[in-house]
């Protein structure tokens, strides 16, 4: 009996530090009752329920997606720490577009914090710094609310990110991040979610060529350029024009455990996210003639050959058309002739 009382608290204390280390607010742990070895009885009732899950509606930032933060659980949490993946270096852009966007959101909730910008100097140096001119035309943030730290070492990069996470006086920090480095490990990601939690502010942590691995952030979204549409007007889209910036995501890793993939644009007009459908949606949504494909094949048909110009019935020939030899003739024996 006393072997299986330290088992079952050894269980309680690894499920304690599990839910911690997944940023869970445990909601009740009470370690089950000791009962005998031939008891027929369920003795593991500890019970973990994800206290983000059950919180305010104001504890998650909604990315204004109605089936993405759905498929978030509200969206975005606000005291956690989260995770924006580029899976190759051309990618960094997007993945930077993407924070910016997440940024305008935040101060909207938040209008006269900072925002925190961390980055080494391989970084910045790679991917380079946000145009301060776009940052008002794109996204409505005005240069004194975007701050930026270059640190020359990752290890002094982590370090401005743990005392800044603590900051109530910033409305977000974001720390970029190049590859998988061995000092993000388990144990630095959880310092940066517990700091997010204490704060109750928000820290993206943003992956450049990364793959991903295991860390403290419950949300991980994997951010690719999309395709821009034409740019719409009043007469309809604007042909050869490029329209609002988009964006692919893919979800990775989130407390509903439930994948998707989804089309973003944003629209720098509104400060918000529009979900672009795909084409078979559109089409239902909006019906339009589809000509049908030929009965002869799926091949397109050949392209057209030399288009020449012949005067109008009754019109007078020119003295110079007189003039043109005519084209030798052919013996009519030696084809048929096709009628019609």
């Amino acid at each position: 009996m006393a072997m299986t009382a330290v088992a079952r608290e050894t269980v309680f204390a690894l499920r304690r530090q599990i839910a911690k280390i997944e940023g869970t607010l445990p909601e009740r742990l009470a370690a089950p009752a000791a009962a005998p070895l031939d008891a027929d009885v369920n003795t593991d009732l500890t019970i973990v329920r994800r206290g983000i899950a059950a919180a305010l509606p104001d504890a998650f930032l909604p990315i204004g997606v109605q089936r993405f933060d759905a498929a978030l659980s509200g969206g975005l949490p606000k005291a956690a720490l989260s995770e924006i993946h580029g899976l190759e270096t051309r990618d960094a852009g997007a993945v930077a577009g993407f924070a910016l966007s997440l940024t305008s959101l935040i101060l909207k909730q938040t209008p006269g914090l900072p925002v925190l910008w961390i980055g080494t100097s391989e970084i910045f140096r790679e991917a380079g710094f946000p145009y301060a001119r776009g940052l008002h035309a794109s996204f409505g943030i005005g240069p004194e609310q975007l701050l930026f730290t270059e640190a020359p070492k990752l290890v002094d990069a982590l370090w401005v990110a743990e005392e800044a996470a603590r900051m109530t006086a910033l409305a977000a920090v974001i720390l970029e991040i190049r590859g998988n480095p061995q000092r993000l490990d388990l144990t630095a990601t959880r310092r940066l979610h517990a700091r997010a939690q204490a704060a109750g502010r928000p820290v993206f942590l943003l992956r450049q060529a990364a793959e991903p691995e295991p860390t403290a952030a419950p949300v991980r979204l994997i951010v690719a350029s999309a395709p821009a549409t034409p740019r719409d007007t009043i007469a309809g889209p604007l042909a050869g024009s490029i329209g609002r910036p988009a964006f692919t995501l893919t979800i990775g890793k989130s407390r509903t455990a439930l994948p998707g993939q989804f089309t973003l644009e944003w629209n720098p007009d509104e400060r918000a996210f529009d979900e672009r459908w795909s084409e078979g949606r559109d089409r239902a949504k909006n019906p339009v003639p589809v000509v049908s494909l030929s009965g002869g094949g799926k091949d397109p048909a050949p392209a057209s050959g030399a288009v020449l110009a012949f005067p109008a019935l009754g019109s007078p020939i020119s003295p110079a058309a007189r003039n043109q030899p005519s084209r030798p003739q052919r013996a009519a024996h030696l084809g048929p002739r096709r009628a019609g």
